[in-house]
């Protein structure tokens, strides 16, 4: 071959090699920017962004955890880095401090307290609430009291137990002892910091009755321990168990916030299919064996379910009642309004990228 036609074939080879990893290049970067197909409007962020999350692992928390599994999150740009903590308070001083991005948590005086100095924290979505007849928290009594304590004046001068003050255990046994026209003052309260030593003292009979959330009712219910005694709708139909909050730096972010919440009501969505339809229930027991804390299949197949709305709203009147509570008691440093505290605008969003749940 002669040198100048070698020169021209080397030349095409290399403007061909270019052309195609050129191109090859752009599809990739083309690729990321697809929108997912269960949120077909909504193209990812255009750099990853990581979102810190705190939270229990329980089941409460499979917004998170569902998403992180089935890649909801990652498929908009989210990276989920998940932080486990052991109390609601530490999670709400982190969010507090600029520390924490998300909180999945419940309400609490040390919460309100942050919003009232004006530091831009909100509740944004639901992560827990009772379903009628299959109240995931509950005021549960000692398995041998179960025929003793029947009605809610039989709670009087009994030991009860709560994990915490000044937050949604407290607030939930005071609304119990109201039905029977008392307050938490004709009760002995035992603040027991651990839901598993709840158990252990129904075991030594030290406590006679206790606010006690799943799987840890189910455990005591299978070991003999306690009896679930009345339905929580009854006594705290307004209850709002579990919240999911925004720090600051996802309430002063939309692009991000619009984002993580639209994936967080998808994975809601899969766990209202799976548990309340029946849609992939064993799948869905799978992963959140995998997830969770709750590592036992069997305990899934017969805990009360936790209910998470698939719509993502809060239930404002829940809010608002622990406010009341908490302004009666005195708990709070500063006054502050149920509009200061909630913001439904990243659910609103989310809703018209999925539409409403049927």
């Amino acid at each position: 071959m002669k040198l100048g036609k070698l020169c021209k074939v080397i030349s095409l080879a290399v403007i061909m090699v270019f052309f195609f990893t050129g191109c090859g290049a752009n599809i990739t970067a083309d690729q990321k920017q697809t929108a997912p197909v269960w949120a077909p409007n909504l193209k990812p962020l255009s750099e990853p962004v990581t979102v810190t999350v705190g939270m229990k692992l329980v089941t409460s928390d499979a917004g998170i955890l569902i998403g992180m599994a089935r890649g909801y999150y990652e498929a908009l740009g989210i990276k989920i880095e998940p932080v486990q903590f052991n109390t609601g308070q530490e999670m709400i001083n982190q969010l507090a401090a600029g520390q924490l991005d998300v909180g999945a948590t419940v309400s609490s005086a040390g919460l309100f307290n942050a919003m009232s100095r004006d530091i831009p924290i909100k509740i944004v979505a639901d992560k827990g609430n009772n379903v009628a007849d299959q109240g995931y928290y509950r005021l549960v009594v000692r398995k041998d009291l179960e025929n003793t304590i029947k009605n809610y004046s039989d709670l009087k001068g009994k030991k009860i137990a709560i994990v915490g003050t000044a937050s949604l255990d407290e607030i939930s046994l005071d609304r119990v002892l109201a039905k029977g026209n008392m307050t938490l003052a004709d009760v002995d309260v035992q603040v027991i910091r651990s839901f598993a030593d709840i158990l252990v003292s129904f075991g030594n009979q030290s406590i006679d009755a206790a606010m006690l959330i799943e799987p840890f009712v189910t455990q005591g219910m299978n070991k003999g321990l306690l009896s679930p005694w009345k339905d929580p709708v009854e006594y705290d139909p307004q209850a709002q168990t579990a919240i999911l909050v925004f720090g600051k730096s996802l309430t002063q972010n939309k692009d991000v916030a619009n984002r993580f919440m639209t994936a967080y009501i998808k994975s809601v969505r899969d766990y209202n299919d799976a548990f309340f339809k029946g849609i992939n229930k064993a799948e869905m027991i799978d992963l959140l064996c995998k997830y969770s804390v709750v590592k036992d299949a069997n305990l899934y197949k017969t805990m009360f379910p936790t209910g998470i709305n698939p719509n993502g709203y809060v239930k404002a009147n829940g809010v608002a009642l622990d406010l009341d509570w908490y302004k009666k008691n005195d708990l709070l440093k500063q006054s502050i309004e149920l509009d200061e505290t909630l913001d439904n605008n990243f659910v609103n969003y989310a809703l018209t990228q999925l539409g409403e749940y049927k």
